[in-house]
C-alpha cells in the first residue's frame, strides 16, 4: 500500500544530508514507495474545526547539494496523510505544545503520528529518566540552589544542564569548591529555573552511546559519541566524535527495562544516551544518529522505522 507520509521539521534547505536522520528516514519512505509531503510549524492551521496544512510533495536524492525536489504548495486537511512523522527539533516550547494540539486534531480521527502528540507532551527528554532511577546516574532536579550545591559538595563532581536544552547547549561540569559554581548557577537562572544535576560518570571519556530504538526493540549498534580535546560534552553539535559500537549487554538489559513503558506510551522512535551502562536522557521529540550508524555498520535504523510505520498503519 502506497502511504502519504507528512513529515513535519525545520527548514529542508539547512538540511546536513549526510548525517540527518530525518533525511534518512525520507530516503527510506521514497524506496518504499510512499509519497512524501513536506512542512513546517507555520504552514499548520485549524479552520471551522478541521486540523489542515500548506505542504509540498518532495522528492530527494542521497547527495549533499540538491537533495530535494519541491512541487508547488497544497492547502488540504491534515487527515489526508496516513502518516506523520513529528520531527521539530527542540525548543520543546508552547509553539510545539501547540502543534501537537493540532496534531492530535488528525491523530483523532485516524492519521498515525510518530511520535504520538500526547506522549511528546508527557515525555520531557530530561525528566523522564527519573521514572528508572536503577538505571541512571545519582540524580537531583530541583531550582534549589542549596540543594544544586549540597549535591555537588556530596558527590565531587556533577554534571547540570536546563531541561528544555539539545545539543549540549547550557550543559557544564561543576566541582567542589569551584571558583565559578555561582557564575554558572547564576547563567542557568540562579533559581528561577528547573536544572537537572546528575553525578559526573568519569567513563564519558569513552563515550556516550546513543541507542535508537524502533518501537521498543533494540539495534544490534549504538553511536558513541567521544569528547574531544579537553571538552567533557560528547555531543556530535558540541564536537564529540562519533564511533558505531555493538551494544553491551548491560545496554542491551537497559533496552529491555525501558521497553514496556515505552510501548505503553506508543513511542515508536525513542533515542536513549547512555554512559557507563546509565541513562542520561530519553529524548522522543527527533532522536538522531541513523545515518552514521548506517555507515560504519550497515544497520538501516531509518527503513527498520517505515517498516514498523507501514505495520502500524496496515494494524489500523
Amino acid at each position: 500500500m502506497q502511504l502519504s507520509i507528512g513529515i513535519l521539521m525545520d527548514d529542508i534547505t539547512t538540511l546536513k544530508t549526510w548525517k540527518d536522520s530525518t533525511f534518512a528516514m525520507m530516503l527510506a519512505a521514497q524506496m518504499h514507495g510512499h509519497r512524501i509531503f513536506y512542512f513546517q510549524q507555520g504552514d499548520l492551521f485549524v479552520e471551522e474545526g478541521e486540523a489542515q496544512v500548506t505542504a509540498q510533495q518532495v522528492t530527494v536524492i542521497d547527495q549533499r547539494e540538491d537533495y530535494a525536489t519541491l512541487k508547488r504548495k497544497e492547502t488540504f486537511p491534515l487527515t489526508n496523510f496516513h502518516v506523520i512523522l513529528m520531527r521539530k527539533d527542540p525548543p520543546f516550547d508552547m509553539e510545539y505544545i501547540y502543534s501537537t494540539y493540532i496534531l492530535e486534531m488528525a491523530e483523532r480521527k485516524g492519521t498515525l503520528v510518530v511520535n504520538p502528540p500526547e506522549s511528546l507532551r508527557r515525555v520531557n527528554e530530561k525528566f523522564f529518566i527519573s521514572y528508572f532511577p536503577e538505571l541512571t546516574p545519582k540524580t537531583l532536579i530541583t531550582r534549589d540552589m542549596s540543594r544544586i550545591r549540597a549535591f555537588i559538595d556530596a558527590e565531587k563532581r556533577a554534571v547540570i544542564k536546563p531541561m528544555d536544552g539539545m545539543g549540549g547547549m547550557g550543559i557544564f561540569k561543576m566541582e567542589k569548591g569551584g571558583s565559578n559554581t555561582g557564575a554558572i548557577l547564576e547563567s542557568l537562572g540562579n533559581g528561577n529555573r528547573t536544572l537537572m544535576v546528575q553525578a559526573f560518570l568519569p567513563k564519558v571519556k569513552q563515550g556516550d552511546k546513543r541507542i535508537l530504538l524502533v518501537d521498543g526493540e533494540a539495534p544490534a549498534h549504538g553511536l558513541a559519541r567521544i569528547p574531544q580535546g579537553g571538552e567533557f560534552r560528547a555531543n556530535l553539535a558540541a564536537g564529540g566524535k562519533g564511533v558505531t559500537q555493538a551494544l553491551t549487554r548491560r545496554e542491551k538489559e537497559i533496552c529491555a527495562k525501558v521497553k514496556p513503558m515505552i510501548q505503553q506510551l506508543g513511542l515508536l522512535l525513542v533515542g536513549l544516551d547512555v554512559i557507563d551502562g546509565h541513562i542520561t536522557e530519553i529524548n522522543v521529540t527527533s532522536p538522531t544518529c541513523m545515518r552514521e550508524i548506517a555507515a560504519d555498520s550497515g544497520e538501516d535504523i531509518a527503513n527498520r522505522v517505515i517498516e514498523a510505520v507501514e505495520r502500524k498503519v496496515a494494524a489500523r
